[in-house]
């Protein structure tokens, strides 16, 4: 009879399986890797959108991001940026916060900075990134504090459902009008292609680039936006080659690349980080006024808020990390990290830093903990040294993405209750006003403001929270800034 054999001992965990509760979690080094490589890939299109949208259009002093002159010479400084501040914060989430939740600059925050608050009158892009900091420390105070809850209940989910869709529609619209897809016309505000039909090569690079990332991701292709815009890159460039499009034009080439001729670098530089530190903390005081920077600042955190929320709670349920109560483990360290990304990506003059819903991806892929943020974030800190090449990627390659992740963000309008007026006219408003005044802060205020009216009108001032009072009050005041202006003047 063969003798039984004797039962082997458990390998003895390693400290770093201990430390990220690798084994606990069901994972292991190599799972952990693979998330977050994926996760890299799934989010690494803010590399090339973050430097189109922050460095793509001068601020009102009339100068492009960091002092440039062009945005030739802005959007590597911001990519580099981008790259540094990102694989900093996702290291830090990783490793403080042990959540698989990774950190870059946060799409629709950035647009708030390049469409609205650097186009207020006198500010640049110094002041803009200044609030951005202010609204970091406010919302680390809050996590601090536990004052963050009575925010957070303050504004009916329905509104902010309605503020990340208006957001969505809003990024998508400026992804249509940064391509040419979508130029002005005599008639009407806007117009199809130029002179109303799709008659430009670099036009037909969006369509395609579009068409193919639309194609990958209903397929499920990891890293879908980053592959249709490399893909779309290579066929601008051969298009430029064989084509000699050249740059668009002021009448004399109508058919030229908008931002950047699609061309090979004739030399290669080490990524310059000189855009750090590139911030003004108190500068949007004198440029915007007491009442205009509270409710900059206080639509900034709304938006940090409520995604870093939502993000945690999707990517703890995808992991099958959530509680009882439906809350991850170290929420405290999570909002804390989250919060340093708000002040780092501020500091860093790239925007906000805020949790990814693309970090579902790597957690799909088998990530469990934050040994997968601290991969995607090492994964960023290596990138920094492809800034210089995003020079060479046109609007039409890139903003295909900016459509996608538009209609991503849109998907959260089934979550309205349509038929209950007294909450889906205020979403309405605050979807709409969005583009077609092109401001997010805009899209905010009528939102709020119908909501408290169509409530009091209701006889319903009981569930208007307080804090809806005073935000819709600012809002008022914002709205009739003007007039108040001249009558004060």
């Amino acid at each position: 009879m063969a003798k039984t054999p004797a039962p082997t001992q458990a390998q003895p965990l390693s400290a770093l399986d201990r430390y990220f509760h690798i084994t606990e979690r069901g994972s292991s080094i190599w799972q952990e890797v693979r998330g977050g490589l994926v996760t890299f890939f799934a989010m690494a299109y803010i590399l090339v959108l973050n430097p189109i949208i922050l460095g793509g259009i001068p601020s009102a002093q009339g100068t492009f991001i960091g002092g440039t002159a062009s945005p030739v010479e802005a959007m590597p400084l911001v990519a580099a940026g981008t790259a540094l501040v990102a694989g900093v914060v996702s290291i830090l989430m990783g490793v403080v916060a042990r959540f698989p939740l990774a950190l870059a600059a946060g799409m629709g925050l950035n647009a708030v900075v390049a469409f609205t608050l650097a186009q207020k009158p006198e500010m640049s892009f110094a002041d803009a990134m200044g609030v951005i900091v202010l609204e970091g420390i406010l919302i680390l105070i809050l996590v601090l504090t536990g004052f963050r809850e009575a925010v957070f209940n303050a504004v009916p989910g329905q509104l902010k459902v309605a503020i990340a869709v208006g957001i969505g529609l809003f990024i998508a619209f400026i992804g249509f009008v940064n391509s040419g897809f979508a130029t002005p016309a005599l008639g009407t505000p806007v117009q199809l292609g130029d002179g109303g039909s799709l008659n430009t090569w670099p036009v037909m690079v969006f369509v395609i680039g579009l068409l193919l990332a639309i194609v990958l991701m209903v397929r499920k292709v990891r890293g879908a936006l980053l592959i249709a815009i490399l893909a779309s890159t290579v066929l601008a460039v051969i298009v430029e080659l064989i084509a000699k499009v050249g740059p668009l034009g002021t009448g004399d080439n109508p058919a030229g690349w908008r931002l950047t001729v699609p061309e090979i670098p004739k030399e290669f530089n080490l990524p310059n980080f000189s855009i750090l530190g590139d911030f003004s903390l108190f500068g949007a005081f004198k440029h915007l006024g007491i009442v205009a920077l509270i409710l900059m600042v206080f639509t900034l955190m709304l938006a940090d808020f409520f995604d870093t929320m939502g993000t945690m709670v999707a990517v703890g349920a995808e992991a099958n990390l959530l509680d009882e109560q439906g809350n991850p483990p170290n929420v405290r360290e999570i909002l804390v990290v989250d919060s340093v990304g708000a002040i780092a990506g501020g500091a860093g003059g790239v925007s906000s830093n805020t949790a990814y819903i693309e970090s579902a991806a790597g957690v799909g892929d088998g990530a469990r903990t934050g040994l997968a943020s601290v991969v995607t974030g090492v994964c960023f800190l290596l990138s920094t040294f492809l800034a210089p090449l995003v020079a060479m990627i046109p609007n039409e390659a890139a903003t295909p993405a900016l459509v996608v992740v538009g209609f991503l963000m849109m998907m959260q309008v089934a979550d309205i209750k349509w038929s209950d007026y007294e909450i889906s006219i205020p979403a309405f408003l605050t979807i709409v006003v969005m583009p077609f005044t092109y401001s997010i802060t805009n899209g905010i205020g009528a939102g709020f403001i119908a909501y408290v009216v169509i409530k009091a009108a209701r006889g319903k001032v009981k569930q208007i929270h307080p804090l809806m009072w005073g935000t819709a009050a600012l809002f008022i005041i914002y709205f009739i800034q003007g007039p108040i202006d001249a009558l004060l003047g």
